[in-house]
């Protein structure tokens, strides 16, 4: 996921720019502070208190020059308007977010406003065309048979392992189809640049299992398979690159 969107900021912007970037639900801090680190200026916005103690503690453990280039705003992401003016980033990042949200369209276009032309917009979603594979893999075959019948409100099956999406204890998440929120970018001018799979092979790890010896192979499976047709495509997770014009 990061080596994801490393790409898309190196190809896209000239080298050495410092980005203004906007993660929405941002979660503990963990891609922010990263980006903090690279020298971009980073906006975080994030309600959830205990999620906003874990940020402001990871960062308050920062140099000087990296706590000066993040803030962290409490908010909910539908209401980037109230803080900020139409085009003020030039990365807008929206991970694990959409999964929780009945109706995403509204945010989604909130935040395509956030972005500068030719700005980039990151989206990190609940797979709604592959949500069978989990529950069938898993012998789970009730509930295998309910995923073929909906792509919303079932049970959210996250783990702790990608902090990038963290799971809400209790929360129950929706899932989004690659060609509906294609349509949608293309219809608030900011049509899809590319996209990738995202936990291709490993959705299936138990909470708390043991770091592989190898895992940097392990990685370099899913990073390929993330970019391969058609294993991207049954991804537990899509990140989608939508650019605005």
């Amino acid at each position: 996921m990061a080596r994801q969107l490393e790409e898309q900021i190196v190809g896209r912007f000239p080298v050495g720019k410092r980005l203004r970037v906007l993660d929405v639900g941002m979660g503990r801090g963990t891609q922010a502070l990263r980006l903090a680190r690279a020298g971009h200026q980073v906006t975080g916005l994030e309600h959830e208190p205990g999620r906003i103690a874990a940020a402001r503690e990871a960062l308050a453990g920062e140099p000087e020059g990296i706590r000066e280039r993040m803030r962290i705003i409490e908010s909910d992401g539908r209401d980037t308007g109230v803080h900020f003016l139409p085009g003020s980033f030039d990365v807008v990042l929206c991970h694990g977010v959409l999964m929780h949200v009945a109706e995403p369209d509204p945010l989604v276009a909130g935040l395509a406003r956030m972005l500068a032309p030719g700005g980039l917009l990151s989206l990190l979603v609940r797979n709604g065309d592959a949500l069978a594979m989990r529950p069938g893999l898993s012998g789970d075959w009730p509930g295998a048979l309910a995923a073929f019948r909906t792509t919303a409100r079932l049970p959210h099956s996250r783990t702790d392992a990608d902090e990038e999406a963290p799971a809400r204890p209790g929360a129950e998440g929706r899932a989004d189809r690659l060609q509906k929120l294609t349509a949608t970018l293309a219809g608030i001018g900011a049509p899809l640049h590319t996209w990738y799979g995202v936990r291709v092979f490993t959705d299936t790890a138990a909470s708390g299992t043991a770091v592989p010896d190898d895992l940097e192979t392990l990685l370099a499976v899913e990073e390929k398979a993330g970019r391969t047709d058609p294993y991207r495509g049954v991804a537990a997770l899509l990140h989608l690159c939508g650019v605005r014009g």
